[in-house]
């Protein structure tokens, strides 16, 4: 039997995963990561323990698959998007950790850019906000602050790349510095009418077009694995980050189709076809994917504490003995608990775009528990999607159905909760890697061992879709009394 492997490299893990061309799960490896916090606002990441994990997963599967006569046919990539890495090409070590996408510490660069009225500018050729969130800013705090780091750059030795870049350079020892699309137009350095690094966004960041990877198109050839890793090498087919490689694994491939990922943060990103559709009301202009004979470009909402919640929750402060009470903790609750948090640990995201702004929670009173502070937390992620769903029918998108999937989609009281908000119908499929999933398919699609995008949709099915039970009066108001939470939050933490 053939198999495609997907390498999905996220936030807090690596997983391998196997699958047939047809989308169903051989065999699946997981290596956790670590993630590191010198600073508020900072986080980071060991490049060495991201490849480190990627060796094991792939080493894991590979073994695996002989032991069950499997044949990898090409090998996928999906990837923690904006996460910025620099290393020395004729070493091969990075200069400096990864600076994650949560990661803030440019705030006053950002900062200092929208003072000098670039704004309107960047978002025009890239779509996206001016935010630490996106590689650029971390690229020239990198280059500015590490030693040595500026002249490295002048003698060519130096090469950036967000993760799916450093993975493909390393796993084809060298071979191969490139990026596809939509990892590119993460970056604030793409144009996403000419599809190129542009030259006015390099000067405004003040990044060394050298440095920069080759730009492919999701489903190109980037090159061999070598057969250093594991005596058997492999060609790499399809690339995307995450969010993107989601959209595919959910088969949103039709205009209009919305997929959200709850994972560390969450995700909506909404298929716009081939026209570029500049948000009005704070979201994202990205590429969804980019075909051998297709371009598809997308809104995108971006939320930076989801899952992560439950996180603090467990490991901060210790209300939980672990995520998977947290469900009927929340059924368990009453309704009225009349507690808001905002989990603004990291600042908030879209469509609010407040770096400095940092988590609260309200309406706490003697009678409140941790119960009531579980359930907050939870139901923040259904207010903070409702916020992205709101803007894009400001911008004109009509939704009536949002797939969605992510480590928080095991919780079906949140996910009715995310219905009733949201007055979306809400289906969770029977597959819940769509993320893996879509880097196999693309990786098919590229290498010609899956015929079409009509073949990945025809595969598709749900396991679980929603109705909506809450009148909307009630809906309203509790997404007022959020939305005076939220504003709140910003007002005191705006000086």
């Amino acid at each position: 039997m053939d198999g495609i492997l997907a390498i999905d490299q996220g936030t807090t893990s690596t997983k391998g995963i196997i699958f047939t061309t047809t989308g169903e799960i051989i065999t699946t490896s997981r290596a956790p990561l670590h993630q590191i916090y010198p600073e508020d606002g900072w986080v980071e990441q060991d490049p060495n323990e991201i490849i480190s994990s990627v060796l094991s997963v792939m080493t894991d599967c590979y073994k695996r698959s002989k032991e069950q006569g499997i044949r990898i046919t090409s090998v996928g990539i999906t990837n923690q998007r904006e996460t910025t890495i620099i290393w020395d090409k004729t070493t091969g070590f990075p200069i400096y950790n990864a600076i994650v996408w949560q990661d803030r510490r440019t705030a006053k660069l950002i900062q200092s850019l929208k003072n000098q009225n670039l704004e309107d500018t960047i978002k025009s050729k890239t779509g996206l906000m001016l935010d630490p969130y996106f590689s650029a800013s971390k690229i020239t705090w990198i280059l500015d602050n590490v030693p040595n780091a500026r002249n490295l750059v002048k003698q060519n030795k130096l090469m950036f790349g967000t993760v799916d870049t450093y993975l493909i350079w390393q796993l084809t020892e060298g071979e191969v510095h490139a990026t596809d699309v939509t990892n590119a137009s993460r970056t604030s350095l793409f144009n996403l009418t000419t599809l190129t690094w542009d030259d006015d966004l390099l000067e405004i960041y003040n990044i060394p077009k050298n440095i920069l990877p080759n730009i492919k198109k999701c489903t190109d050839h980037y090159g061999d694995i070598s057969k250093t890793f594991v005596g058997e090498s492999f060609p790499i087919y399809g690339v995307a980050g995450d969010q993107q490689a989601a959209l595919v694994g959910q088969s949103c491939f039709q205009e209009g189709q919305v997929k959200s990922t709850y994972g560390t943060g969450c995700f909506a990103l909404v298929n716009t076809g081939s026209k570029i559709l500049h948000s009005k009301n704070n979201l994202i202009t990205t590429i969804s994917y980019q075909l051998q004979d297709t371009l598809a470009y997308g809104l995108e909402g971006s939320i930076f504490i989801a899952g992560a919640s439950s996180d603090w929750l467990l490991d901060n402060l210790e209300v939980i003995n672990n995520h998977s009470e947290i469900e009927q903790i929340c059924r368990s609750t009453p309704d009225d608990h009349n507690v808001y948090m905002v989990p603004a640990f990291t600042g908030l995201g879209a469509p609010w775009w407040q770096p400095n702004a940092r988590a609260a929670i309200y309406g706490l009173t003697r009678q409140t528990t941790k119960n009531e502070v579980v359930r907050a937390a939870i139901e923040s992620v259904a207010y903070q999607t409702n916020d992205l769903i709101t803007a894009m029918a400001k911008d004109g998108v009509d939704l009536s159905v949002m797939r969605v999937d992510g480590g928080m989609v095991s919780n079906h009281w949140f996910l009715q909760f995310l219905s009733n908000i949201t007055r979306l119908q809400i289906q969770k499929p029977a597959n819940l890697e769509s993320t893996s999933l879509g880097a196999a398919m693309l990786s098919g699609l590229g290498n010609d061992t899956i015929s079409s995008v009509d073949a990945i949709a025809g595969n598709w099915r749900s396991s679980f879709q929603t109705d909506i039970t809450m009148h909307i009066k009630e809906r309203d108001k509790l997404t007022h009394r959020w939305i005076q939470g939220v504003k709140a939050t910003i007002a005191y933490h705006s000086d």
